[in-house]
Protein backbone atom coordinates (compact mmCIF):
# COMPACT_ATOMS: atom_id res chain seq x y z
CA UNK A 1 0.00 0.00 0.00
CA UNK A 2 2.48 2.87 -0.76
CA UNK A 3 1.12 6.33 0.30
CA UNK A 4 0.68 8.05 -3.16
CA UNK A 5 -0.16 11.83 -1.87
CA UNK A 6 -0.87 13.96 1.43
CA UNK A 7 -4.24 16.80 1.56
CA UNK A 8 -3.02 18.96 4.42
CA UNK A 9 -5.61 21.62 5.46
CA UNK A 10 -5.95 24.04 7.71
CA UNK A 11 -2.02 22.88 9.54
CA UNK A 12 -0.30 25.81 10.93
CA UNK A 13 1.15 27.88 8.03
CA UNK A 14 -0.65 25.42 5.61
CA UNK A 15 -3.70 26.33 4.44
CA UNK A 16 -4.10 23.69 1.49
CA UNK A 17 -1.81 21.66 -0.03
CA UNK A 18 -2.04 18.45 -1.98
CA UNK A 19 1.23 16.88 -2.57
CA UNK A 20 1.84 14.01 -4.27
CA UNK A 21 4.56 11.20 -2.85
CA UNK A 22 7.24 9.94 -5.37
CA UNK A 23 9.59 7.06 -4.70
CA UNK A 24 11.98 9.92 -3.37
CA UNK A 25 10.44 13.43 -2.84
CA UNK A 26 12.69 15.95 -1.62
CA UNK A 27 11.61 19.72 -0.55
CA UNK A 28 14.10 22.37 0.08
CA UNK A 29 13.32 26.00 1.70
CA UNK A 30 14.71 28.62 3.54
CA UNK A 31 13.61 28.93 7.45
CA UNK A 32 10.73 29.65 8.31
CA UNK A 33 8.78 28.99 5.00
CA UNK A 34 7.08 25.99 6.88
CA UNK A 35 8.98 23.32 5.15
CA UNK A 36 9.55 21.25 8.53
CA UNK A 37 5.42 21.17 8.95
CA UNK A 38 4.73 18.89 5.70
CA UNK A 39 7.42 16.76 7.95
CA UNK A 40 4.86 17.01 10.97
CA UNK A 41 1.84 16.32 9.16
CA UNK A 42 3.01 12.96 8.40
CA UNK A 43 3.93 12.45 11.84
CA UNK A 44 0.26 13.57 12.84
CA UNK A 45 -1.32 11.11 10.51
CA UNK A 46 1.06 7.96 12.28
CA UNK A 47 -0.62 9.44 15.07
CA UNK A 48 -4.22 8.68 14.33
CA UNK A 49 -3.13 5.33 13.32
CA UNK A 50 -2.06 5.04 16.76
CA UNK A 51 -4.90 6.97 18.46
CA UNK A 52 -2.79 9.65 19.59
CA UNK A 53 -3.11 12.46 17.59
CA UNK A 54 -4.91 14.82 20.05
CA UNK A 55 -1.96 13.98 22.48
CA UNK A 56 0.67 14.73 19.86
CA UNK A 57 -1.23 18.36 18.92
CA UNK A 58 -1.46 19.30 22.81
CA UNK A 59 2.56 18.09 22.95
CA UNK A 60 2.92 20.82 20.08
CA UNK A 61 1.46 23.50 21.86
CA UNK A 62 -2.22 22.62 21.73
CA UNK A 63 -5.11 24.07 18.74
CA UNK A 64 -3.92 27.38 19.09
CA UNK A 65 0.01 26.75 18.10
CA UNK A 66 -1.68 23.99 15.42
CA UNK A 67 -4.54 25.60 13.74
CA UNK A 68 -4.38 27.93 10.67
CA UNK A 69 -3.82 31.76 12.18
CA UNK A 70 -5.03 33.06 8.49
CA UNK A 71 -8.02 34.34 7.40
CA UNK A 72 -10.70 32.13 6.76
CA UNK A 73 -14.08 32.12 4.84
CA UNK A 74 -17.37 33.25 6.82
CA UNK A 75 -19.37 30.48 8.67
CA UNK A 76 -16.04 27.88 7.32
CA UNK A 77 -15.58 25.29 10.33
CA UNK A 78 -12.38 25.74 12.39
CA UNK A 79 -10.95 22.29 11.28
CA UNK A 80 -7.25 21.00 10.47
CA UNK A 81 -8.16 17.93 7.67
CA UNK A 82 -5.60 15.75 6.64
CA UNK A 83 -5.56 12.73 4.43
CA UNK A 84 -3.60 9.95 2.87
CA UNK A 85 -3.81 8.25 -0.46
CA UNK A 86 -2.54 5.37 -2.03
CA UNK A 87 -1.80 3.99 -5.06
CA UNK A 88 -4.63 1.51 -5.62
CA UNK A 89 -2.39 0.77 -8.78
CA UNK A 90 0.10 -1.30 -6.92
CA UNK A 91 -2.15 -3.95 -5.88
CA UNK A 92 -5.07 -3.69 -8.14
CA UNK A 93 -8.40 -2.12 -7.93
CA UNK A 94 -10.50 -5.46 -6.97
CA UNK A 95 -9.08 -6.50 -4.08
CA UNK A 96 -10.59 -4.03 -1.89
CA UNK A 97 -7.61 -2.06 0.09
CA UNK A 98 -7.20 1.41 1.34
CA UNK A 99 -7.39 4.10 -0.93
CA UNK A 100 -7.70 6.78 1.40
CA UNK A 101 -8.02 8.04 5.15
CA UNK A 102 -8.83 11.35 6.38
CA UNK A 103 -9.08 12.99 9.73
CA UNK A 104 -10.71 15.98 11.22
CA UNK A 105 -9.70 17.58 14.20
CA UNK A 106 -11.58 20.55 15.23
CA UNK A 107 -12.57 23.27 18.69
CA UNK A 108 -14.91 21.75 21.66
CA UNK A 109 -18.63 22.79 21.34
CA UNK A 110 -20.76 23.90 23.86
CA UNK A 111 -22.31 20.85 23.49
CA UNK A 112 -19.57 18.44 23.44
CA UNK A 113 -18.23 17.00 26.99
CA UNK A 114 -14.40 17.99 26.60
CA UNK A 115 -12.35 19.79 28.19
CA UNK A 116 -12.45 23.66 26.94
CA UNK A 117 -9.34 23.71 24.93
CA UNK A 118 -8.94 20.22 24.20
CA UNK A 119 -8.43 18.82 20.42
CA UNK A 120 -11.05 17.13 19.72
CA UNK A 121 -11.65 14.20 16.88
CA UNK A 122 -14.45 15.42 14.80
CA UNK A 123 -14.82 12.66 11.28
CA UNK A 124 -12.88 10.25 9.95
CA UNK A 125 -13.07 8.50 6.45
CA UNK A 126 -11.64 5.21 5.48
CA UNK A 127 -12.34 4.71 1.55
CA UNK A 128 -11.42 1.79 -0.70
CA UNK A 129 -12.42 0.88 -4.44
CA UNK A 130 -14.45 -1.78 -5.55
CA UNK A 131 -15.38 -2.36 -9.24
CA UNK A 132 -14.39 0.94 -10.09
CA UNK A 133 -16.38 3.04 -7.22
CA UNK A 134 -15.38 4.41 -3.96
CA UNK A 135 -17.10 2.75 -1.00
CA UNK A 136 -16.60 4.56 2.64
CA UNK A 137 -15.25 1.09 4.80
CA UNK A 138 -15.15 3.36 7.81
CA UNK A 139 -17.26 6.57 8.51
CA UNK A 140 -16.73 8.50 12.18
CA UNK A 141 -19.26 11.29 12.91
CA UNK A 142 -18.18 12.48 16.21
CA UNK A 143 -18.95 9.80 18.74
CA UNK A 144 -20.65 7.25 16.03
CA UNK A 145 -18.59 5.17 14.12
CA UNK A 146 -20.30 3.44 11.17
CA UNK A 147 -17.90 0.55 9.77
CA UNK A 148 -18.55 -2.61 7.29
CA UNK A 149 -17.29 -5.54 8.50
CA UNK A 150 -15.95 -8.76 6.36
CA UNK A 151 -19.30 -9.57 4.29
CA UNK A 152 -19.91 -5.98 3.31
CA UNK A 153 -22.40 -4.91 5.95
CA UNK A 154 -22.57 -1.92 7.32
CA UNK A 155 -22.43 -1.96 11.17
CA UNK A 156 -23.13 1.56 13.15
CA UNK A 157 -21.38 1.87 16.53
CA UNK A 158 -23.11 4.82 18.36
CA UNK A 159 -21.38 6.17 21.51
CA UNK A 160 -17.80 3.89 20.44
CA UNK A 161 -14.89 6.17 20.91
CA UNK A 162 -14.11 9.35 22.81
CA UNK A 163 -13.27 12.75 21.29
CA UNK A 164 -9.35 11.84 22.09
CA UNK A 165 -9.46 9.03 20.31
CA UNK A 166 -9.94 8.30 16.75
CA UNK A 167 -11.65 5.18 15.38
CA UNK A 168 -8.44 3.93 13.10
CA UNK A 169 -6.43 2.95 16.20
CA UNK A 170 -9.66 1.93 18.10
CA UNK A 171 -11.02 -0.81 15.97
CA UNK A 172 -8.80 -3.50 16.44
CA UNK A 173 -10.74 -6.54 15.05
CA UNK A 174 -8.85 -7.57 11.62
CA UNK A 175 -10.96 -10.66 11.26
CA UNK A 176 -14.27 -8.27 11.01
CA UNK A 177 -12.49 -5.22 9.72
CA UNK A 178 -10.04 -5.95 7.56
CA UNK A 179 -9.21 -2.37 5.07
CA UNK A 180 -9.04 -0.54 9.15
CA UNK A 181 -6.57 -3.18 10.09
CA UNK A 182 -4.52 -3.02 7.30
CA UNK A 183 -4.29 0.77 6.70
CA UNK A 184 -3.34 0.98 10.73
CA UNK A 185 -0.57 -1.28 10.29
CA UNK A 186 0.61 0.26 7.08
CA UNK A 187 0.82 3.70 8.57
CA UNK A 188 2.60 2.55 11.90
CA UNK A 189 4.83 1.22 9.79
CA UNK A 190 6.08 4.77 8.85
CA UNK A 191 9.02 5.94 10.09
CA UNK A 192 10.29 9.66 10.82
CA UNK A 193 13.21 10.69 11.94
CA UNK A 194 13.97 14.79 12.67
CA UNK A 195 16.95 14.35 15.16
CA UNK A 196 19.49 12.18 16.76
CA UNK A 197 20.79 12.71 20.21
CA UNK A 198 24.45 12.46 20.12
CA UNK A 199 25.35 13.56 23.77
CA UNK A 200 27.74 12.14 26.35
CA UNK A 201 24.23 10.55 27.69
CA UNK A 202 22.60 9.30 24.53
CA UNK A 203 21.35 5.92 24.70
CA UNK A 204 22.95 5.52 21.23
CA UNK A 205 26.03 5.55 22.58
CA UNK A 206 25.42 2.91 25.45
CA UNK A 207 25.24 -0.89 24.39
CA UNK A 208 21.59 -1.81 23.86
CA UNK A 209 19.69 -5.38 24.15
CA UNK A 210 20.36 -7.81 21.98
CA UNK A 211 16.98 -8.50 20.17
CA UNK A 212 16.89 -8.90 16.32
CA UNK A 213 16.30 -5.30 15.15
CA UNK A 214 15.10 -5.02 11.63
CA UNK A 215 14.11 -1.44 11.69
CA UNK A 216 15.68 1.89 13.47
CA UNK A 217 13.48 3.08 15.78
CA UNK A 218 12.72 6.98 15.60
CA UNK A 219 15.00 8.27 18.17
CA UNK A 220 18.03 5.87 17.00
CA UNK A 221 18.31 4.10 20.33
CA UNK A 222 18.36 0.73 19.35
CA UNK A 223 21.18 1.55 16.57
CA UNK A 224 23.45 -0.86 18.05
CA UNK A 225 20.88 -3.71 17.23
CA UNK A 226 20.38 -2.96 14.21
CA UNK A 227 23.84 -3.15 12.96
CA UNK A 228 24.16 -6.47 15.13
CA UNK A 229 21.27 -8.08 13.27
CA UNK A 230 23.06 -6.97 9.84
CA UNK A 231 25.94 -8.80 10.89
CA UNK A 232 24.95 -11.61 13.17
CA UNK A 233 21.74 -12.28 11.55
CA UNK A 234 21.86 -11.93 7.96
CA UNK A 235 25.17 -12.35 7.88
CA UNK A 236 25.83 -9.81 4.79
CA UNK A 237 27.31 -6.77 5.29
CA UNK A 238 28.84 -5.84 1.46
CA UNK A 239 26.52 -3.02 0.90
CA UNK A 240 27.36 -2.07 4.50
CA UNK A 241 31.03 -2.27 4.57
CA UNK A 242 30.67 -0.08 1.20
CA UNK A 243 28.34 2.57 2.17
CA UNK A 244 30.69 2.78 5.36
CA UNK A 245 33.90 3.26 2.70
CA UNK A 246 32.01 5.70 0.63
CA UNK A 247 31.86 7.82 3.61
CA UNK A 248 34.72 7.18 5.28
CA UNK A 249 37.50 6.39 3.12
CA UNK A 250 39.20 3.41 4.82
CA UNK A 251 37.22 3.17 7.71
CA UNK A 252 35.50 -0.10 8.75
CA UNK A 253 32.41 -0.34 11.25
CA UNK A 254 31.69 -4.09 13.24
CA UNK A 255 28.81 -4.67 15.34
CA UNK A 256 28.17 -7.79 17.70
CA UNK A 257 26.82 -9.61 20.25
CA UNK A 258 28.10 -9.87 23.78
CA UNK A 259 26.15 -11.80 26.61
CA UNK A 260 22.58 -9.94 26.53
CA UNK A 261 24.07 -6.49 24.89
CA UNK A 262 24.86 -5.47 21.38
CA UNK A 263 27.56 -3.27 20.71
CA UNK A 264 29.31 -1.46 17.79
CA UNK A 265 33.07 -0.07 16.75
CA UNK A 266 34.45 1.95 13.91
CA UNK A 267 37.94 1.67 13.06
CA UNK A 268 39.62 4.06 10.94
CA UNK A 269 42.92 4.04 8.80
CA UNK A 270 45.15 6.66 10.53
CA UNK A 271 44.08 5.30 14.51
CA UNK A 272 46.05 2.40 15.91
CA UNK A 273 42.31 1.05 17.17
CA UNK A 274 38.76 1.09 17.18
CA UNK A 275 36.68 3.35 18.57
CA UNK A 276 33.10 2.34 20.29
CA UNK A 277 29.99 4.24 20.20
CA UNK A 278 31.07 6.30 23.26
CA UNK A 279 33.92 7.91 21.95
CA UNK A 280 32.95 8.48 18.07
CA UNK A 281 31.85 11.95 17.03
CA UNK A 282 28.12 13.83 17.12
CA UNK A 283 28.52 13.73 13.07
CA UNK A 284 30.01 10.30 12.55
CA UNK A 285 27.29 9.05 15.00
CA UNK A 286 23.96 10.92 13.37
CA UNK A 287 25.64 9.37 10.44
CA UNK A 288 25.41 5.59 11.42
CA UNK A 289 22.06 6.74 12.40
CA UNK A 290 21.05 7.44 9.23
CA UNK A 291 22.49 4.51 7.84
CA UNK A 292 21.30 2.18 10.31
CA UNK A 293 17.67 3.95 8.71
CA UNK A 294 18.60 3.98 5.63
CA UNK A 295 20.09 -0.26 5.68
CA UNK A 296 17.78 -1.83 8.21
CA UNK A 297 17.26 -5.35 7.32
CA UNK A 298 13.93 -4.54 6.64
CA UNK A 299 13.07 -0.89 5.51
CA UNK A 300 9.54 0.84 6.61
CA UNK A 301 7.14 1.57 4.15
CA UNK A 302 8.13 5.07 4.20
CA UNK A 303 10.83 6.97 5.28
CA UNK A 304 10.59 10.77 6.16
CA UNK A 305 14.20 12.42 6.88
CA UNK A 306 13.74 15.88 8.62
CA UNK A 307 16.68 18.23 7.49
CA UNK A 308 19.32 14.79 7.63
CA UNK A 309 22.26 17.47 7.02
CA UNK A 310 22.17 18.82 10.03
CA UNK A 311 25.81 18.63 11.88
CA UNK A 312 26.84 17.03 9.28
CA UNK A 313 30.46 17.72 7.58
CA UNK A 314 29.80 18.94 3.65
CA UNK A 315 31.88 16.17 2.37
CA UNK A 316 29.37 13.14 3.83
CA UNK A 317 26.40 14.92 1.71
CA UNK A 318 27.47 13.34 -1.80
CA UNK A 319 27.74 9.80 0.49
CA UNK A 320 24.35 10.38 2.22
CA UNK A 321 22.69 11.11 -0.99
CA UNK A 322 23.68 7.61 -2.31
CA UNK A 323 22.38 6.16 1.12
CA UNK A 324 18.93 7.78 0.36
CA UNK A 325 19.13 6.75 -3.74
CA UNK A 326 19.82 3.43 -2.67
CA UNK A 327 17.16 3.07 0.02
CA UNK A 328 14.67 4.81 -2.17
CA UNK A 329 14.75 1.55 -4.36
CA UNK A 330 13.36 -0.72 -1.58
CA UNK A 331 11.00 1.48 0.05
CA UNK A 332 9.25 5.53 -0.19
CA UNK A 333 11.59 8.85 1.10
CA UNK A 334 10.19 11.97 2.16
CA UNK A 335 12.80 14.40 2.81
CA UNK A 336 13.15 18.32 4.03
CA UNK A 337 16.00 19.77 3.79
CA UNK A 338 17.90 23.13 3.54
CA UNK A 339 20.69 22.13 1.62
CA UNK A 340 21.44 23.44 -1.72
CA UNK A 341 24.43 20.72 -1.67
CA UNK A 342 22.38 17.81 -0.44
CA UNK A 343 19.29 18.27 -3.10
CA UNK A 344 21.72 19.01 -5.83
CA UNK A 345 23.76 15.96 -4.90
CA UNK A 346 19.97 13.85 -4.68
CA UNK A 347 19.25 15.30 -8.29
CA UNK A 348 21.76 14.00 -9.77
CA UNK A 349 21.99 10.47 -7.96
CA UNK A 350 17.97 9.90 -8.64
CA UNK A 351 16.82 12.22 -11.22
CA UNK A 352 14.66 13.56 -8.73
CA UNK A 353 14.21 17.48 -8.96
CA UNK A 354 13.95 19.00 -5.43
CA UNK A 355 10.59 20.94 -4.78
CA UNK A 356 10.62 24.51 -3.66
CA UNK A 357 8.88 25.42 -0.61
CA UNK A 358 7.46 29.06 -0.32
CA UNK A 359 5.54 31.12 1.64
CA UNK A 360 3.14 33.98 -0.13
CA UNK A 361 0.76 35.84 1.82
CA UNK A 362 1.62 33.98 5.00
CA UNK A 363 0.59 30.58 3.18
CA UNK A 364 2.94 27.64 2.97
CA UNK A 365 3.52 26.42 -0.97
CA UNK A 366 4.93 24.56 -2.95
CA UNK A 367 6.66 26.49 -6.43
CA UNK A 368 4.73 25.69 -9.77
CA UNK A 369 2.73 22.60 -7.78
CA UNK A 370 -0.99 23.24 -9.60
CA UNK A 371 -4.15 21.92 -7.65
CA UNK A 372 -4.16 18.80 -9.21
CA UNK A 373 -1.02 17.70 -7.64
CA UNK A 374 1.21 17.92 -10.86
CA UNK A 375 4.21 20.07 -11.38
CA UNK A 376 3.96 22.23 -14.29
CA UNK A 377 7.75 21.49 -14.97
CA UNK A 378 6.51 17.93 -15.15
CA UNK A 379 3.68 19.03 -17.48
CA UNK A 380 6.02 20.92 -20.03
CA UNK A 381 8.33 18.09 -20.39
CA UNK A 382 4.99 15.75 -20.78
CA UNK A 383 4.00 17.69 -23.52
Amino acid sequence: MPLSAVSIKGYRSIRNLYLPVEACSIFIGANGVGKTNLYKALGLLRAAASGTITRAIADEGGLDSVLWAGSRRRHEPTRLILKAHFDELAYGVEVGLPNSYEIEIGVRQPTEAAFVSEPLVKEERLSSRLRGREVAMMERKGPMVALRDEDGKRVVHKDSVLSSETALGSFRDGGRYPELEALRREVLDWRLYHDFRTDEASPIRKPCHAITTPTLSADGSDLAAVLATLFVIREDTVDLAAAIDDAFPGATLNAWDEGSWCKFEMRFPETPRAFGAHELSDGTLKYLCLLGALMGYRLPSLIALNEPEASLHPSLLPPLARLIAQAAQRTRIWIVTHSETLASSLQEETGKVARRVIKKDGATGIEGLKLTGEFRDDAEEEE
